[in-house]
């Protein structure tokens, strides 16, 4: 049974819509403003959203942005209830990222058919999308039909790395695809003076190593691992040869390849032109976003002063600073080192 998310601050509506949802057989959990439904969504993780634009404590934009910025919740088909007709509060919505728009009043026909489509495409995108260790294992287990290629699946196996190793070197030819089945890789590139500067971090079920396979060049960037932590390693050839069989994988890569690019530019942008407060909370809110799972959604973020300061691109000495200022200011808590989030909405909201 699928669940869909109502998030509806007019309590007749949000009764009358509950009810035709139940009667189609959905699952259904309410909310009457965004700030409630946020938390719902966050701990049971509905299939569907549907949820009006207009409401008190947190509208729907600011739903919808949180949405997109959790990488647990991103996937989950967003469709926004209004009574705006007008073409520019169309036009807000779709820009914001929102997958659907229905208008006030609607009758059933148009509600469950909007629901039915949101849910097939996402079914048919999970399938397509799915990255995960026995995916990748399926799709190797695609190239062996091909006899020219069994010796190269022969030695494919999963590493166990130390905290701080070192899996390749930037200036490197790259000769594989890495994957992440435990623990978190960082990768970084160096200045003149030796100073770090942290460009992706990667955590259990995430690729990386594939963009200088692509574009055939040497790597930009070295790899290290933030703690013990378990990597599949795959042969270039063998993720060139799926790359060029199947095209689900090269659409797959094409969306690994935008999330990447998008996160690398924001961090660097931020880096640019934000100031040192609003770089730290939004480094705090990356990794956050990082060390966030399904069972544990408010995690304490385990990572050395330095590799946040890598993050925001900062001396060690100015981010302990701010990071001690947020915690006077109920920001942020600090136990034994490992840093919890306590104003998500603040961080997100610090000025520049």
């Amino acid at each position: 049974m699928k669940t869909v998310l109502l998030i509806e601050d007019n309590e007749f509506i949000r009764e009358n819509i509950t009810e035709m949802l139940e009667l189609a057989h959905y699952q259904v959990l309410s909310a009457e403003n965004g700030k409630k439904g946020l938390e719902l969504a966050l701990q049971r993780k509905p299939d569907i959203v549907l949820c009006d634009v207009m409401m008190p404590v947190m509208d729907g934009y600011g739903v919808l942005l949180h949405f997109k910025e959790k990488r647990e919740l991103a996937a989950i088909p967003f469709i926004f209830l209004s009574a705006a007709t007008e073409r520019t509060d169309v036009r807000k919505g779709m820009a914001s990222g929102v997958d659907g728009y229905i208008t006030k009043p609607f009758g059933e026909d148009d509600l469950m058919q909007t629901v039915e489509i949101h849910l097939q495409r996402a079914d048919a995108l999970k399938n397509e999308c799915r990255q995960s260790f026995e995916g990748i294992q399926e799709l190797i287990s695609t190239a062996r039909q091909y006899k020219e290629l069994e010796y190269l699946t022969q030695d494919k196996k999963v590493y166990a790395y130390k905290k701080k190793q070192i899996l390749y070197l930037a200036g490197t030819e790259p000769t594989r695809l890495f994957f992440v089945r435990r623990g978190k890789v960082k990768t970084y590139r160096s200045n003149q003076d030796g100073k770090e500067y942290i460009t992706g971090i990667y955590r259990e079920g995430d690729f990386f190593g594939y963009l200088p396979l692509i574009e055939e060049t040497e790597c930009q960037e070295a790899a290290e691992t933030m703690e013990d932590s378990e990597v599949v390693v795959i042969p270039k050839s063998e993720f060139m040869a799926l790359l060029y069989q199947d095209p689900h994988i090269a659409k797959r890569l094409i969306k690994m390849l935008a999330s990447s690019v998008s996160e690398k530019e924001k961090l660097l942008s931020g880096m640019a032109y934000n100031s040192l407060r609003k770089r730290a909370a939004d480094s705090l809110l990356f990794l956050h976003s990082k060390y966030q799972t399904h069972h544990e959604p408010r995690p304490f973020i385990q990572i050395s002063r330095d590799d946040i300061a890598g993050i925001v691109g900062s001396s060690t000495e100015s981010l302990i600073r701010t990071l001690s200022d947020f915690k006077k200011e109920q920001l942020i808590d600090i136990v034994d080192g490992k840093i919890l989030i306590k104003d998500e909405q603040k961080l997100q909201h610090m000025p520049n």
